[in-house]
C-alpha cells in the first residue's frame, strides 16, 4: 500500500505543478518588442491593455473520468485556457500529452492571440488539452476519453464563442471522436471544431496547412529581401510530426532539397534529399522509428541524440542555406545558433511554436540572419482552419486548389504586413519585433474600441 500511496502523491504532485517558464519567455519577448509602440502611443497605457491582455479571460480546469479496456478507471486532468476574443471567437488547439499543464497552455494561448491576429482573420486566441498520452492506448480508449473530455468541454464552446482544433496528440482520429460526442450531447451538428475528417465538414488541406504555410511565408520573405530563392538549396528540417512532413513536402514541391528531420531517439540525415514516401509510410502509417529509415536507405545516418554534444542538437550542425525549427518549444539552443552561424545560414523559419531559445534569436539576428518567428510563419494552420469555419457555416466545400491558393495569399500578406510593420517602426529587418507590434497594435486597437 505504501508503494501505490507513493505513486499516488507522485501523480498529484505532476500534475499540480504549473511551471510557467515558458509563459513568461513570451510575455517577455512581446513586450520587450512591443515598446516603441507604447512609448509614441499613451492610449494603451491610458486602457491598461497590457494588463489586460497578460491576464486570460479564463482558465477552466477540470476532471476527465474514463474506462481504460481493463476496465479500470483512469483520470487525467482537462483544460481550455481562453485568452483573449477581442478579434474574434476563441481559436486555438486542444494538446494531448502528458507533459500539458497550466503553465504550457497559457504560453501556447498567449501566442495563439498574436498569431491569430496577424493572420487578420476574426478569431481570438485560446489552448487546451489534457495530460492524457494517446500512444499505446486502443481506439476504443482513445474514443472513451475523447467522450469523456467533450463531456466536460462542451459548456464551454460553440462555433460563436470557442471553436477548438488539434494539436500534438489530437489528430483526425481524435477531433472525429471529440465531434461526434459534442452532437450526441447537444444534438447539433454545427462547426464548433476544426480538423475534423473531410467527409463530415473537415476542411481539404488541414493536415499540410502548416508547413506548407511556412514555406509559403519563407519565399515571400526572401523576395522582399532580395534573396535567392530556395529552389536548388539544402534545407533543414527538425522533427517527424506532421508539421515537418508538410515542411519537407512543400520544399521539395518548390525544387529545394530538405536533407534532415528528427526526434526525441535522434537527426536523421540522408544528403541525397529525405525520401517522403518512405518517410511518411514510417511515421504516419506505421508510426515507426526514424532508424526504420535506414533498412531501405542504408547511406543515410542517423546520429542519436546521447551521441550529440549538451546543450546542441545534430540537426542544426547539418550545413544548409535554411532551417526549419518543427519539432518543441526550445529546441534550437544558442550552441544550435552558433553552429548555423558558422555554417553560413541564410534564414531560420519557426514550424514550431517558439522552437528557439531567447538567446538563440538575438545571436541570429546579431549576425545577419533571416528570422521567421512561430507566430508569423507557422500560421498556416489556424488560417486553414478559419477557412474550415467559414466553410461549416456557409455549408460548402472548397477545392484543394482554393484553399491552398487561400493559404498562400494570407501567409504572403501576413509577411508583408510583419516586414513593413519592422520597417515602419524603425527595427528593419528585425521580424520577431515585427510580428510582436503588427499582432499586438490589432488586438490592443480593437479591446480600446470595445471598452472595458
Amino acid at each position: 500500500m505504501q508503494s501505490t500511496l507513493g505513486e499516488i502523491l507522485k501523480r498529484v504532485k505532476e500534475r499540480n505543478y504549473h511551471d510557467e517558464t515558458v509563459f513568461f519567455q513570451a510575455v517577455e519577448e512581446v513586450i520587450r518588442s512591443i515598446k516603441p509602440l507604447l512609448d509614441n502611443d499613451p492610449r494603451y497605457e491610458q486602457n491598461g491593455i497590457l494588463d489586460r491582455l497578460l491576464t486570460p479571460d479564463r482558465i477552466v480546469t477540470f476532471k476527465v473520468v474514463w474506462l481504460d479496456d481493463h476496465n479500470k478507471v483512469q483520470v487525467n486532468k482537462g483544460y481550455r485556457v481562453q485568452f483573449n476574443n477581442a478579434l474574434g471567437p476563441y481559436k486555438g488547439g486542444l494538446r494531448f500529452h502528458p507533459t500539458v499543464n497550466v503553465g504550457v497552455l497559457k504560453f501556447l494561448a498567449f501566442e495563439q492571440i498574436f498569431k491569430n491576429s496577424l493572420t487578420g482573420l476574426i478569431i481570438g486566441g485560446a489552448k487546451g488539452g489534457s495530460d492524457f498520452d494517446p500512444k499505446g492506448k486502443s481506439d476504443f480508449e482513445v474514443m472513451k476519453f475523447c467522450a469523456a473530455f467533450m463531456t466536460e468541454l462542451h459548456k464551454y464552446i460553440g462555433p460563436r464563442v470557442d471553436v477548438p482544433a488539434g494539436d500534438i496528440g489530437v489528430g483526425a482520429r481524435e477531433i472525429g471522436y471529440l465531434f461526434g460526442e459534442y452532437k450526441k450531447i447537444t444534438s447539433s451538428y454545427e462547426g464548433v471544431l476544426t480538423g475534423k475528417p473531410f467527409m463530415f465538414g473537415g476542411s481539404l488541406m488541414r493536415p499540410e496547412a502548416t508547413g506548407y504555410g511556412v514555406v509559403y511565408f519563407v519565399q515571400a520573405l526572401l523576395e522582399m529581401e532580395h534573396k535567392e530563392s530556395l529552389e536548388g538549396k539544402i534545407c533543414t528540417v527538425s522533427g517527424a510530426g506532421n508539421v515537418a512532413i508538410h515542411t519537407i513536402e512543400k520544399l521539395q514541391h518548390i525544387g529545394a532539397i530538405p536533407v534532415s528531420c528528427s526526434d526525441s531517439q535522434g537527426t536523421l540525415y540522408d544528403s541525397r534529399g529525405i525520401d517522403l514516401a518512405l518517410l511518411k509510410e514510417i511515421k504516419l502509417t506505421k508510426r515507426g522509428a526514424l532508424t526504420d529509415y535506414l533498412k531501405t536507405h542504408a547511406n543515410a545516418q542517423f546520429i542519436p541524440t546521447r551521441d550529440y554534444p549538451e546543450g546542441g542538437h545534430a540537426v542544426w550542425s547539418i550545413p544548409c542555406y535554411a532551417a526549419f525549427p518543427c519539432a518543441t518549444q526550445n529546441e534550437l539552443s544558442l550552441v544550435d545558433a552558433k553552429m548555423l552561424v558558422k555554417n553560413k545560414t541564410v534564414l531560420v523559419a519557426e514550424g514550431a511554436n517558439m522552437p528557439s531559445t531567447t538567446e538563440a534569436v538575438l545571436f541570429l539576428q546579431k549576425h545577419g540572419v533571416s528570422f521567421a518567428p512561430a507566430k508569423a510563419a507557422n500560421a498556416g494552420g489556424v488560417a486553414v482552419s478559419e477557412f474550415e469555419m467559414s466553410q461549416n457555416a456557409s455549408l460548402q466545400r472548397w477545392s484543394f486548389e482554393k484553399v491552398d491558393a487561400k493559404l498562400k495569399e494570407t501567409m504572403t500578406q501576413l509577411c508583408k504586413r510583419v516586414v513593413l510593420t519592422a520597417k515602419d517602426y524603425g527595427v528593419e529587418g528585425n521580424y520577431v519585433d515585427g510580428a510582436n507590434i503588427a499582432g499586438f497594435k490589432r488586438v490592443a486597437d480593437a479591446m480600446i474600441a470595445e471598452g472595458f
